[in-house]
């Protein structure tokens, strides 16, 4: 066993996101010895890649603006479908965490009167996302890292966790492996707190980076945490579609929240035709109606391309499907007409370089093309509400990795705000766990190291293989992702892609990598592909069980909501490679919250 290195914490965080990053630096003020680990470089994670700001009630421009408009905004966002509690304590906490950031030295954009500055977003009752332009991600991702370095917590770089290790029921520990080298490492800590980030990566068209391969969901499901809400997946409305080297990289909903409006090959802004009878304003007095606002019933006049993401990107997908999208495959996404030059370069400059650099578009003269990219699962490993404990015993989860706090659709900037305000909850709560453990404390089983490390070497096997790659693997995989659980979905696609799916993971047993383990990619993607083939799997079965239309989940057989549907959740386990699904009813919202939708 000299062969594996080790290290013992009280509190390893899996993930260097916001989350991730925010719930070390809360282990670590609780006073836990604390590690970090992270597949790519410190610095890369996928947070950099929320452009929009974080949403929280701050009231900066809005003082009627409060938690409880918030919460409220939340829960109708994701259809009601929300843990009321993490949506209670989200809207509660996220300006306080946003302050926090500042004092940390996170520089935001500023009102005249020097407070900071609050941008528009889709569903938001009122502007209350916090910004930095067009980068709130990186600035957050900046501000968290420096901090999180300063206290001097060990970060264990390109470093990819493939087993979470038990000893009767509870976390012992976690097995992985060295990116660079391929050399084992185990880490010996009895609270381990996920925040691995999404599932993009099963997808064809992704706004995600290459680390979302649902390695959290997959770690947490194999350790025996259930799983929720994973038939919702968000389709982000505007993903770059030209060049293809680029297809799916976000254009962040800021180029809509400061004006953008979308337009199809007609030159028609055809998202009047889509919004909700619920929402279409009465009468159109004024100018600034009759050019296509839209009434939220409480005098608050909107454009409607800032409808919730689940409504803008169907409309735009029906757009496509009816032969009047962009020459590549898209729709326009027009700024250039709206806002001058100076104002787009000021307010939002990484699109303006992003399009510039990437694609030869100058966003201030021409329309962009867009369409929808998958870029958030709703669905992750089931936790409790203030502690982010998830069924097992010493295992933890925050961020996108999670799963409740948004029910089947997420409203953006809330998702900034989400790692904040449960890294912190999920951090602190691992290191108080740890704390209470004192000596005893559950013992990694050499029999299950000596296990995972074989597992982990199985793709350099070659006897009685038949040769598959893992690259053709996953091609095949996002392909029947893309096709049959994609933003629309029937019972015949989704019975489909659950027979491909056991036809893809029988292939699986068979995947074949040549070289060594020392800078071997194929190697990684072969590992990953376990993963991504049980979460796609989780999305599928869940999609096919709910016979209705809700938020990020579209059944073209079942167009609309269901009563009985809108009081449960799916809820997924897995027991020796097979995944069951049972029917979970929502938890009662006590009647003061209740209360804020019978006022409204």
């Amino acid at each position: 066993m000299a062969e594996f290195e080790r290290h013992s914490y009280d509190v390893v965080v899996i993930g260097a996101g916001g989350a991730g990053l925010r719930a070390a630096i809360a282990a670590h003020d609780a006073g836990a010895r604390t590690a970090i680990i992270c597949k790519s470089l410190l610095g890369k994670a996928h947070t950099v890649m929320a452009e929009g700001g974080a949403a929280a009630a701050m009231g900066n421009l809005w003082p009627d603006d409060s938690w409880r408009v918030h919460f409220r905004d939340t829960m109708r966002g994701g259809k009601m479908l929300n843990n009321w509690r993490m949506a209670q304590l989200h809207a509660q906490e996220a300006p306080e965490r946003v302050l926090e950031l500042e004092e940390w030295g996170a520089l935001f954009d500023r009102t005249p009167d020097g407070l900071i500055s609050q941008r528009d977003f889709g569903g938001h009752r009122y502007a209350r996302l916090a910004h930095v332009g067009d980068r709130t991600g990186l600035e957050m991702i900046r501000t968290l890292q420096q901090r999180a370095v300063a206290l001097g917590i060990d970060v264990f770089m390109e470093c990819t966790v493939t087993e979470v290790l038990t000893d009767d029921g509870a976390v012992a520990g976690a097995f992985g492996y060295w990116r660079e080298s391929g050399r084992f490492i185990v880490f010996e800590t009895p609270s381990i707190v996920l925040a691995t980030g999404g599932i993009g990566k099963v997808y064809e068209v992704t706004s995600n980076s290459w680390e979302y391969t649902g390695d959290g969901h997959a770690l947490g499901l194999r350790a025996g945490a259930p799983l929720i809400n994973m038939e919702f997946v968000q389709f982000h409305p505007t993903g770059m579609v030209w060049p293809p080297s680029v297809r799916g990289i976000l254009v962040t909903e800021s180029v809509r929240g400061d004006g953008g409006v979308l337009k199809n090959s007609e030159g028609e802004r055809f998202m009047f035709n889509y919004i909700p009878d619920f929402f279409k304003a009465e009468t159109a007095d004024t100018e600034e109606e009759a050019d296509g606002w839209y009434d939220d019933k409480k005098n608050n006049r909107r454009p409607p391309e800032l409808l919730p993401r689940d409504e803008v990107a169907r409309a735009i997908n029906s757009e496509i499907k009816a032969g009047r999208g962009s020459p590549h495959g898209g729709v326009f996404l027009d700024i250039a007409s709206r806002r001058s030059p100076e104002f787009i370069q000021r307010r939002l400059p990484s699109m303006y370089h992003q399009f510039k650099e990437l694609a030869d578009v100058d966003i201030t003269a021409e329309p962009m093309e867009i369409g929808p990219t998958c870029h958030y699962v709703m669905g992750g490993v089931e936790v409790d509400a203030d502690t982010g404990a998830s069924a097992v015993t010493g295992l933890y989860a925050a961020g996108e990795v999670s799963g409740g706090m948004h029910g089947s659709n997420r409203l953006g900037g809330n998702s900034l705000s989400d790692l904040l305000v449960f890294g912190r909850r999920a951090g602190l709560n691992a290191a108080y766990y740890a704390g209470r453990l004192s000596e005893s404390r559950p013992q990694v089983s050499e029999r299950d190291v000596t296990a995972a490390g074989k597992a982990a070497l199985a793709p350099f096997s070659d006897a009685g293989r038949v040769d598959e790659n893992p690259y053709t693997l996953q091609k095949d995989l996002q392909a029947t992702m893309q096709r049959l659980v994609g933003i629309i979905r029937t019972r015949e696609e989704l019975t489909q892609a659950l027979v491909e799916l056991e036809t893809l993971k029988e292939r699986a047993k068979h995947i074949q990598v040549e070289g060594h383990r020392q800078y071997n990619p194929g190697w990684h993607l072969a590992l990953d592909l376990a993963n991504m083939l049980l979460v796609a799997e989780c999305v599928a079965t869940a999609a096919l069980e709910r016979e209705e239309s809700r938020g990020g989940h579209t059944r073209d057989d079942f167009p609309l909501p269901s009563e009985d549907w809108g009081s449960k959740n799916l809820v997924l386990t897995e027991k020796d490679g097979v995944v069951s699904l049972k029917h979970q009813p929502l938890q009662t919202m006590p009647g003061e919250l209740q209360q804020l939708f019978e006022e409204e």
